[in-house]
């Protein structure tokens, strides 16, 4: 999972519920950089409104018993799946979220480069759409957000 360290930049997410993803959402994060750990965890360093401020939190995922899958507690017991990635331009992750007996999908797609091209885009429709996810579920990250000036 080295491969995987290194600077992200946020470009879609989608949710089957979006109001979590929509501006201010409690699932709505811009991971900046992530860390591979000696041990096998990985050391997420993301960006989040906080009671409407945008805050610099540092989150590490235990690693889980498959490859490419972690655990972590964030508004609720969390699975995060690196669903898809070619290490050097993109990345795909999916997490289950279960709160209060609610799960929760989100799909988030990053980047080397703060664009990514249209194929990346069409491709990660295509992940949404194999977990149900349709174009009404996606919403596209950008400068709208506060927290999208600290993804520099």
């Amino acid at each position: 999972m080295a491969k995987v360290s290194g600077i992200w930049y946020p470009v879609s997410m989608a949710s089957d519920d979006i109001k979590r993803i929509e501006e201010n959402g409690d699932l709505r994060v811009f991971i900046r950089n992530i860390e591979s750990l000696e041990d096998g965890r990985l050391r997420f360093h993301f960006r989040t409104m906080v009671h409407g401020v945008c805050e610099h939190v540092a989150m590490v995922c235990e690693k889980a018993e498959r490859d490419g899958e972690y655990s972590i507690s964030h508004e609720g017991n969390n699975t995060v799946l690196l669903s898809e990635t070619d290490y050097g331009q993109y990345i795909t992750f999916r997490l289950r979220n279960v709160r209060n007996g609610t799960q929760t999908t989100v799909l988030a797609l990053y980047g080397r480069v703060p664009d990514l091209g249209p194929s990346f885009l069409d491709r990660f429709e295509k992940v949404c759409r194999k977990y149900g996810l349709g174009p009404q579920n996606i919403i596209s990250l950008g400068n709208q957000d506060a927290c999208f000036k600290y993804r520099r």
